[in-house]
């Protein structure tokens, strides 16, 4: 086992399909206990059961939205009801909105940052303090390759929404050090999950080589050994890792040209 000091609890959000499943999976295979919480309960209570069923550890469902603003509290307020300690955070829940900045409403945009930035820093700050009296936290917050590239037309706000993350995580992992608490900004690229179909891109990216894919089980197994190893910014796969150093040394004008021409293939703006 992994986890120091057992048993454990791993809160996972968006754990109902995609990477939030594989970590689930993955921490429970390491001997974590598990809260489950996204907006489907019917898939979040069967994945429960097989986890339960494969891996013996006790399963905690919470069926919330964390487009509402009330959801971090309530799932906070659930979880300490039900006396169960949160030692380990995986911010995973997202999701895009294709097309342009204004192909969408001023109230879908909201719904997405209050998703994918304002629930991850709110729930971080609700379970940070006790992982920090208890001198041990594990934090995940599952970003993207998008956050360390440079942006492309479309999904306008997915990549910045992105790049937030990962500069939120690093502050916080340097914050935090001296308090045994790991913080770790996964980015992976393009993986085989349900969150091409959900907004509508599975056409598009499907006719990106599969070389450049990768599967959710492996991108939530480095995820899980990066953050217990310390590493405060993790690109799993070489191929994405090679495209994050690429981007950065390479002239900007340049970079911004092939990712403006080869954007239009997978990207709807």
């Amino acid at each position: 086992m992994d986890a120091e000091n057992l048993p454990r609890t791993a809160l996972i959000t968006g754990a109902s399909a995609g990477i939030g499943a594989s970590f689930a999976h993955v921490f429970a295979a390491n001997g974590f206990d598990l809260v489950l919480t996204a907006r489907r309960a019917d898939r979040l209570e069967s994945l429960a059961r097989e986890i339960a069923a494969k891996y013996g550890r006790r399963v905690h469902v919470v069926a919330a939205d964390l487009a509402d603003p009330g959801a971090p509290a309530a799932i906070f307020d659930e979880i300490a009801d039900a006396g169960i300690t949160v030692d380990a955070l995986v911010n995973n829940a997202g999701y895009g909105l294709p097309g342009s900045f204004l192909d969408c409403t001023w109230a879908q945009h909201r719904d997405f940052l209050q998703v994918m930035v304002t629930a991850v820093a709110d729930l971080t700050r609700r379970f940070l303090p006790g992982m920090i009296a208890r001198r041990y936290g594990r934090i995940i917050n599952v970003a993207s390759l998008a956050g360390l590239v440079p942006a492309t037309a479309g999904h306008t706000l997915y990549a910045a929404s992105k790049s937030l993350v990962v500069v939120f995580s690093q502050s916080l992992a340097l914050e935090n050090l001296r308090h045994n608490v790991h913080v770790t900004a996964l980015c992976p690229g393009f993986t085989y999950s349900e969150f091409h179909d959900v907004n509508g891109m599975r056409p598009e990216v499907s006719k990106l080589p599969r070389f450049m894919w990768m599967d959710a089980d492996t991108v939530a197994r480095q995820g899980y050994r990066a953050v217990m190893a310390g590493r405060i910014v993790y690109v799993p796969g070489r191929l994405n890792a090679f495209m994050a150093v690429f981007t950065r040394v390479m002239p900007q004008w340049l970079i911004l040209g092939v990712v403006k021409r080869f954007a239009k293939r997978f990207r709807r703006a």
